[in-house]
């Protein structure tokens, strides 16, 4: 005699295994506001968090896509309203000249529409470099740096040319320029020969 028994699912799982996560979140208005891709992931239950391994986070302005993020390891809580991401973080902007900001962490509340990022802070693009232990990207294009903050210029050989040190930096996506702050300390300029 051959029998077969039926999979019964336990309703109070508490993690549910998500292989090839594609996710896109609207606002009320049903604007995207961003989409989720990621190879592997779980969803807690009990918590209402995805935890994501390596995943790709478009950033959206309505139709077109803002900023490209990446990292190892992700956190998605709060009804879909917070987005840390952990390890290896890198955002990309999709210019003609590609930025690229890297970071330990990265942490985006939605609703407040600032991206907060800690640990090993490093702006590139083709001509400067800028090192700080924390930024925040605003909404207005314009990333700040904490202090410490390390500006660095390079020449056409990608060479250091021009080295600034400061308490605070402003990065201004938009106009590509930069303005250095100092309260307590000088700010303090090497130039390379």
């Amino acid at each position: 005699m051959i029998g077969c028994t039926p999979k019964v699912i336990d309703e109070n799982t508490v993690l549910q295994k998500i292989d090839s996560l594609d996710m896109t979140i609207f606002s009320k208005s049903g604007n995207k506001i961003y989409s989720i891709t990621s190879p592997n992931s779980s969803y807690d239950n009990i918590k209402l968090k995805f935890d994501l391994k390596k995943p790709i986070i478009n950033i959206l302005n309505g139709a077109e896509t803002k900023y490209i993020i990446s990292s190892e390891e992700s956190t998605l809580s709060d009804n879909n309203k917070l987005l840390e991401l952990k390890g290896n973080v890198k955002l990309k902007t999709l210019k003609k000249d590609e930025y690229i900001l890297n970071a330990d962490n990265f942490i985006w509340n939605i609703e407040s529409t600032n991206y907060l990022l800690e640990g090993n802070i490093r702006f590139e693009n083709q001509n400067i470099i800028l090192n700080s232990g924390k930024a925040i990207l605003g909404s207005d294009n314009i990333i700040e740096f904490f202090n410490p903050v390390k500006y660095i210029i390079k020449d056409e050989n990608k060479e250091d040319k021009y080295e600034i040190n400061s308490e605070n930096a402003f990065y201004n996506l938009n106009t590509e320029s930069v303005t250095f702050e100092a309260k307590d300390k000088r700010v303090k300029s090497i130039i390379y020969f």
